[in-house]
């Protein structure tokens, strides 16, 4: 909502808006953007008298503000479908969905397409370090054909139970990986893999879908119908797009058992690979040609809260990542302790997202923990974020590597005192974690 508020923005539109909690690095884009934020969602705001109120699908009924739209009759529609009919409708989408790396081939894809010369818009679920924004309507050019999108598969809002992804138009879509989340909407993959469908609908028959061949959910989508091009990536047996992996992180890149180039960047994981695989074929089918888009992801930077570095003090590293799916802490650990080596791992958990806090995957956690050397969960004791099981009891696998804690400072001063000089330190949540990163550093900088 905090990208769609900074296109409506650069629409030439005024813009409001209001959240219970905002944190960076949104919440500093919406100010440089000069987007008024306000803190709550009390019915006085009404006064302000706008023409639209675009809704969230964080918001439900209960909610003061959105009581008072709907007692007054006042006009209101959701996010998606706000952008769908004012911003995607004549433009050439490229969506990328997926349960995991949305963000991250979002932003690759953007990036080719800008180091082409694309001047593409973009909207994207993260803030692209090659941008330092998380959406525009287009690039220094202006106006652009061509925009990229991070389709969602959550509900658009409490008024439309379809996913996100049905209103973006998309010519080209990127079905990156298919499993089991939501479970606040979804009552299992079956219910998901319906939802996929209907964006497989959604795309006309000169658009092309780009599929990872590695997902048997994926397979299951497509057999339900198909009516447009499909390109796969990731098989094992040579078709499609495929890649080979180098020991020092490069890959080579070939389609249909051509080679077409080698990838050379410091991203790490295979995760990743896939991604920029995904990110050169989507490219591909808008003309960038994948000798063009190998050369642009050797320029990639990365995403913000994915694998950041926020900072070393007496020689322990405190990376932010935004994993919170049991699927993605592994990978992410995975990645991780593939980079480090001999170094310690102190993976340090917020499980705040819906599906977490229902606990419909809290038998996971210890699987996905299993690369790190000490592991620190965090679970709010009270209030919106409060978890509903016992996470003590859930890592009681790991044995005296994992402790539990439900005070945010208890948290941070136990990893001071067990980081050593060499050490990296994995905090990974969905939101701002109580800014636990700076208190981490600045606990680190007093020992």
């Amino acid at each position: 909502m905090g990208g769609l508020a900074v296109l409506a923005r650069q629409a030439g539109h005024k813009v409001t808006g209001c959240d219970a909690n905002v944190y960076p690095p949104m919440s500093t884009q919406l100010e440089e953007q000069g987007i008024t934020l306000i803190e709550g969602y009390g019915a006085d705001q009404t006064a302000l008298q706008p023409d639209l109120y675009v809704i969230g699908n964080v918001v439900s009924r209960g909610n003061p503000l959105m009581e008072e739209i709907l007692n007054r009759g006042l006009p209101y529609t959701s996010g998606p479908q706000w952008i769908g009919e004012h911003i995607l409708r004549e433009r050439w989408v490229l969506a990328v969905a997926g349960t995991h790396g949305k963000t991250t081939t979002s932003s690759m894809l953007a990036w080719i397409l800008e180091d082409a010369g694309y001047d593409p818009g973009f909207l994207i679920g993260g803030v692209p370090m090659n941008f330092g924004i998380s959406a525009r309507l287009a690039g220094k050019g202006g106006a652009s054909s061509f925009f990229v999108i991070e389709a969602d598969e959550y509900d658009t809002a409490f008024f439309d139970k379809r996913s996100k992804f049905v209103h973006y138009h998309a010519r080209t879509a990127v079905l990156n990986n298919l499993e089991y989340d939501h479970a606040d909407i979804f009552p299992d993959l079956a219910a998901i893999e319906t939802q996929f469908h209907h964006l497989v609908r959604t795309v006309p028959g000169v658009g092309r879908l780009v599929v990872n061949a590695r997902e048997p959910a994926l397979q299951r989508v497509l057999a339900r119908g198909c009516w447009s091009e499909r390109e796969l990536f990731g098989a094992g047996d040579g078709t499609g797009w495929t890649l080979v992996t180098h020991d020092d992180g490069s890959f080579d890149v070939a389609l249909d058992g051509a080679a077409l180039g080698t990838v050379r960047w410091s991203l790490g994981g295979e995760h990743n690979r896939l991604n920029a695989l995904a990110a050169i074929a989507a490219a591909r089918h808008v003309g960038v040609q994948p000798a063009q888009a190998i050369a642009s992801l050797s320029r990639f930077e990365s995403v913000k809260r994915r694998m950041e570095v926020r900072g070393t003090v007496n020689g322990v590293t405190v990376y932010d990542d935004f994993a919170h799916h049991p699927t993605a802490i592994a990978t992410t650990v995975a990645g991780l302790r593939r980079q480090a080596g001999g170094a310690r791992i102190l993976a340090v958990l917020e499980p705040r997202s819906n599906t977490m806090k229902l606990g419909a995957m809290k038998d996971a956690l210890p699987g996905s923990l299993a690369d790190a050397d000490l592991v620190y969960g965090y679970g709010a004791a009270s209030g919106k974020d409060a978890l509903g099981w016992s996470l003590a009891e859930a890592l009681a696998p790991l044995g005296e590597r994992a402790s539990a804690f439900d005070d945010i400072d208890a948290l941070v001063s136990a990893i001071a005192r067990d980081a050593r000089p060499g050490d990296l330190v994995l905090a990974m949540s969905n939101g701002g974690f109580g800014g636990v990163h700076q208190k981490l550093l600045d606990a680190l900088a007093r020992r």
